[in-house]
């Protein structure tokens, strides 16, 4: 038996990491049953440990810029002893500089926009270098390199925080690039910090003033070390070619222009002491080619068959002074041309994004890619009079550098091509925070995150990204327990902060942790967030019982139970034709969905206490949420709230919750087929009931959750990719819907993808190195199959339809158990390919 895959805290090889005694991950290959291990570092070595799990913790003091290289030794259920592993490492980065933060040497007018700063530091080595770290970092975007080579291969670095609260520094080995003579230059962009931010694009929401943080530290081969910081002696201009850099916008270049350099740059101060961000670096990815036509308002028209978050590359040979612009978008108008529509927010003074690159040739060859900007897009509009080729175009697909750890197929195609939607719309929206979309708002919205975190997992390695996320959401928190509904929270229009602690949204400071203890088999994220999740469940419990702003009364008998105050968001985007959202949806109270999502986080609280042992906490929170639930039962019994209704929404949610007595329960679930096939079997559903609806029916009418999974019906999953689409919709009528105003890259709807692991094919998790496989097969399926690289190792579960049943191939990785259930009857089974 061989360990492979290691990992350091969710990170493969990671540089420049600042958690104390971090965590070594590890699958197994080869044998079934892991008895004991011996991971071996250059300072320290465990000896044999008798265990069977695959994680152990790093007990050595932290020290600045350390690299530790680990071998990991196996035994098996033998006692036979294995080969070490391939050696894998961790470097610990730095929480002390040298370097100042800088900035240029300009004074800052808020109402103007300014091109890119250039800063540039030239120096000579005379001795053979051993290893080069550059630790950098910015209030904006910045883009480092040397000697005229990018350091690294990062994206829009240093990536999306509330910078005021929390700056993330990366670290990169720049051993190779460095000579005698030398060069660093950085341009420095206005990015998430004073650049366009939120729906309608606001401006200077961290600071006005953009600044750069770089620590360049050598070590040569005779020990010796040397340090080039950020400081006032490094040159700086504004003159780059890089005339607007706007992460929404676009960026205006005119490649005949070279910095001078031919100022100084200013030492300027930040409050905040940078932090490795632990997490997964944002990086270029796929590469998609164009198909060129002619759109019919005689412009050229590229279509670069997939719609993404990235940005554009091109090459051409021009004349000096001809001019390149390129408008990107998601969608062609009912005539052909490339429209922006339904992605800009307009007024008569202003229209955002604007998704465009202009830029003017320098004579003889170009060559031009992204660097400050990221769009939504699949088609491209180019205008110019210089000669090019579709070949001198690249679209470059950009996002957190997650591996892909799901993988599905089924007999329906239009299903498979869902699920490859939902994978590249949690792509396009995964570029350092979890977004709900890559176009209009780009914002960090924490209802999309919850509801959609088990699909991701599922789908992609989200440990480190979440974990990162997390950190944004209580870097927010306020002395009174309450969470954001967006988070980083730059952008955000001024009307909507009392929105701020909507259940569903704000929830996921207790659901996100709770879900990846659930799928990561991590406690240490239930004891790192306990203390502030509690406070968060205080805010909810301060609510209960009182009446607010608009609210109606119902005259139930445990009222002081019901949360009928605070401002929500409630069931969110129903079908139009369920229910049409106006402005009372934000304003007025929703008692329904605040007392259901009260009593069911209460409930998960009172859980996460019990896994971590405080029991008078546990004994609390059970409590309390069992009173909420005791008011929802009278609630639903007003004629407001019946379960007797046509909303699919109102009939998922108690059930998926567990709020209903036992007679309740029997005619909500009757009521939400009738109300199911009422709607001709499509879904009713908005945006907080839609992942929870198959795992409702499959309870009691399986039948049911296929014949809403398989149809291709507007409102309904597999409509979407029925009418060509290649991302997940926002709204259930794509552009039809909110006049026009809607993205075509928004992952909530993909949350059902998680039903098709779980469910369909039968994969979750149930503890450490546990699994339970329980496939259900059904509609007119013939075959399905799911590929899960669970932190614990890759299992895989699939079925087929045969002349008298279903066939079963599953295959549960080395060092694992797993209960498989077909048919009701368990059968345990370790490591090794089984079929039933």
């Amino acid at each position: 038996m061989r360990a492979i895959n290691l990992k350091c805290e969710y990170l493969k090889n990671p540089l420049g990491i600042d958690i104390e005694n971090p965590r070594v991950f590890w699958n197994c290959e080869g044998g079934v049953t892991q008895t004991a291990y011996r991971i071996v570092t250059d300072k320290w070595d465990s000896g044999k440990v008798l265990s069977g799990s695959m994680r152990a913790v790093y007990p050595l003091p932290a020290e600045d810029r350390e690299r530790v290289t680990c071998r990991i030794k196996l035994w098996d259920e033998n006692g036979s002893e294995g080969e070490f592993s391939e050696p894998a490492f961790f470097e610990y980065g730095i929480r002390s500089w040298q370097a100042k933060w800088i900035a240029g040497d300009y004074k800052v007018d808020r109402k103007k926009r300014y091109p890119v700063d250039c800063f540039k530091k030239e120096f000579k080595l005379d001795k053979e270098v051993e290893k080069a770290r550059l630790y950098i970092t910015a209030c904006g975007l910045y883009e480092a390199r040397i000697n005229g080579e990018k350091a690294g291969d990062f994206c829009l670095a240093p990536g999306h925080t509330d910078y005021n609260k929390r700056v993330q520094y990366q670290t990169y080995d720049v051993t190779g690039l460095l000579d005698k003579d030398n060069a660093v230059t950085v341009q420095l962009a206005d990015g998430w910090y004073r650049g366009s931010i939120g729906a309608w694009g606001i401006r200077n929401q961290y600071g006005t003033q953009t600044k750069l943080l770089a620590q360049l530290e050598i070590v040569f081969k005779d020990g010796s070390t040397r340090v080039i910081a950020t400081d006032e002696t490094w040159k700086w201009s504004g003159d780059g070619p890089v005339r607007f850099a706007d992460n929404k916008d676009g960026e205006t270049v005119d490649a005949r222009m070279e910095p001078t350099y031919s100022g100084r740059a200013r030492a300027v101060s930040h409050p905040v002491i940078p932090t490795a961000s632990n997490n997964v670096p944002v990086t270029e990815h796929e590469r998609f080619k164009p198909v060129v036509t002619k759109a019919p308002n005689g412009r050229t028209l590229l279509d670069f068959g997939q719609n993404m978050a990235g940005y554009i590359g091109f090459t051409l040979t021009a004349r000096a002074g001809e001019k390149i612009t390129v408008r990107l978008g998601e969608m062609l108008d009912s005539d052909g041309n490339l429209t922006l529509k339904n992605i800009q927010c307009s007024t008569k003074t202003k229209t955002t994004p604007l998704q465009k690159i202009e830029y003017t040739c320098r004579e003889g060859f170009n060559e031009y890619k992204t660097a400050f900007s990221v769009f939504g897009f699949r088609y491209a509009e180019v205008e110019t009079d210089a000669a090019f080729t579709a070949d001198g175009f690249t679209a470059y697909a950009v996002y957190s550098d997650m591996e892909q750890t799901g993988f599905f197929e089924s007999s329906n195609e239009l299903l498979n091509r869902f699920v490859s939607a939902t994978a590249w719309s949690t792509k396009s929206n995964s570029l350092d925070v979890p977004t709900d979309c890559p176009t209009r708002e780009r914002h960090g919205w924490t209802g999309d995150a919850q509801i959609f975190f088990d699909t991701a997992a599922y789908l992609f390695d989200y440990a480190a990204f979440s974990k990162k996320y997390l950190n944004d959401v209580y870097d927010w928190q306020k002395s009174s327990g309450r969470l954001p509904q967006i988070a980083p929270a730059g952008g955000v229009d001024f009307y909507m902060w009392t929105l701020n602690g909507s259940v569903g949204w704000s929830d996921v400071g207790v659901l996100m942790p709770y879900r990846f203890y659930k799928i990561y088999g991590d406690k240490e994220i239930l004891r790192h967030y306990y203390e502030r999740m509690k406070l968060y469940a205080g805010f909810m419990i301060r609510r209960i019982g009182k009446t607010g702003f608009m609210a109606k009364r119902y005259g139930i008998k445990d009222k002081k139970y019901l949360v009928n105050s605070g401002q929500s968001y409630g069931e969110w985007a129903e079908p139009a034709e369920v229910h049409t959202n106006d402005w009372k949806d934000m304003v007025a109270p929703h008692p329904e969905v605040s007392t259901a999502y009260t009593a069911y986080v209460l409930g998960v609280m009172s859980e996460i206490a019990g896994v971590l042992g405080p029991r008078a906490d546990e004994e609390k929170y059970k409590e309390i949420s069992e009173n909420v639930k005791k008011a929802y039962r009278e609630l639903v019994e007003t004629d407001a709230f019946s379960l007797d209704t046509d909303r699919q929404a109102q009939l998922v949610r108690p059930l998926a919750f567990g709020l209903l007595d036992e007679s309740q329960t029997a005619f909500a679930e009757k009521r939400l087929v009738k109300a199911i096939e009422n709607y001709g079997h499509r879904l009713g559903t908005g945006f907080l009931s839609t992942p929870l609806i198959l795992g409702v029916l499959e309870k009691y009418d399986l039948e049911t959750a296929y014949k809403l999974l398989e149809n291709e019906e507007m409102p309904g999953w597999l409509f979407m990719p029925k009418m060509g689409a290649t991302t997940v919709w926002e709204s259930w009528e794509g552009t039809q819907a909110q006049d026009g105003i809607a993205s075509l890259n928004h992952y909530s709807k993909g949350a059902v993808c998680e039903w098709l692991f779980r469910t369909m094919c039968g994969i979750n998790v149930s503890g450490e190195n546990r699994f339970v496989i329980r496939p259900l097969p059904g509609g007119s399926f013939t075959y399905a199959k799911a590929e899960y690289k669970s932190v614990f190792g890759t299992v895989i579960s699939g079925w087929e339809k045969t002349g008298n049943g279903y066939r079963y191939d599953i295959v549960i990785p080395p060092g694992c158990v797993a209960d498989v259930v077909i048919d009701g009857k368990k059968q345990t089974v370790t490591a090794g390919s089984y079929t039933f």
